[in-house]
């Protein structure tokens, strides 16, 4: 019998990918939208704290407005996703309301974390939107975001954003769901010897070394931006877990310790958490 990972989560903010969300042909998956209101409604009901960071507003958009490939140009990428972030969000309002719960939608950009009175007004909305039993989603604000000049205020990717809430809000854990089963030592999908890593303290050289490429055409995250999310959860003594998404109720085996996907911590955590 596996030894069971003692998280001790009470705040969570769970990070779900395009592809968790997105079929090839820029429809949503449905099901997997219901099944995880479903799991995040039942946290809710067991008195944890929810924070949901969504991606798949650009996918969206595009399968509303009947593209098969992501534009180029960044005025059209934007409209595109202020277009499936509505949409989005409606799909969302009804999927928590048949557990009768209610949402919340965040936008974020960087200067959240750049200056201090924008932090301060996120973690108060944040605050109080928990304190008012409702499920922030959390994205970023494409419309207005860009990363040029002097006017840096793009996260570059969900994965970041999903670790900068974390730190945040102070959340004891971040679930990244993603269409992985976690991290392994080299890709699995062209080295049939990888080896997943139930348990990473530290990003080292090695680590580093077997992490590569980019998402679907619909995300901008790969295993790097994962690996760097996991990095600043490391420096915040928090904890991170990167599990498949493809049935969100595998959220209820990582609250329960059973060793799926990766555990990113640090020894102490572990020590603490025991």
């Amino acid at each position: 019998m596996k030894q069971l990972r003692a998280l001790n989560a009470q705040r969570i903010v769970v990070k779900v990918g395009t592809s968790s969300l997105i079929y090839a042909n820029s429809q949503l998956k449905l099901r997997t939208i219901s099944r995880l209101a479903m799991v995040l409604s039942d946290l809710k009901n067991q008195g944890k704290e929810v924070i949901l960071v969504s991606s798949g507003a650009i996918g969206v958009g595009m399968g509303k407005l009947g593209l098969t490939k992501r534009p180029t140009a960044i005025p059209d990428q934007q409209a595109i996703v202020a277009i499936g972030q509505s949409e989005l969000m409606a799909v969302y309002d009804r999927a928590f309301a048949n557990y009768d719960k209610a949402v919340a939608q965040m936008l974020l950009t960087r200067d959240v974390i750049t200056y201090p009175q924008s932090h301060a007004n996120a973690l108060n909305t944040f605050e109080r939107l928990l304190k008012f039993n409702v499920i922030p989603i959390v994205n970023e604000n494409d419309v207005v975001s860009l990363e040029e000049l002097d006017h840096k205020t793009k996260f570059s990717n969900n994965d970041q954003l999903s670790a900068i809430v974390t730190n945040m809000v102070a959340a004891d854990l971040l679930i990244v769901l993603s269409d992985i089963d976690g991290f392994y030592d080299a890709n699995p999908n062209n080295n049939p010897a990888a080896k997943l890593l139930p348990e990473i303290d530290q990003i080292g050289p090695a680590i580093l070394k077997a992490a590569g490429g980019h998402g679907s055409q619909f995300g901008t995250g790969g295993m790097v931006t994962k690996l760097k999310a996991a990095e600043r959860v490391l420096a915040h003594h928090q904890q991170m877990v990167l599990a498949n998404g493809k049935d969100p109720q595998i959220i209820y085996q990582i609250l329960a310790g059973e060793p799926v996907g990766t555990l990113f911590r640090q020894p102490n955590i572990k020590e603490q958490a025991q």
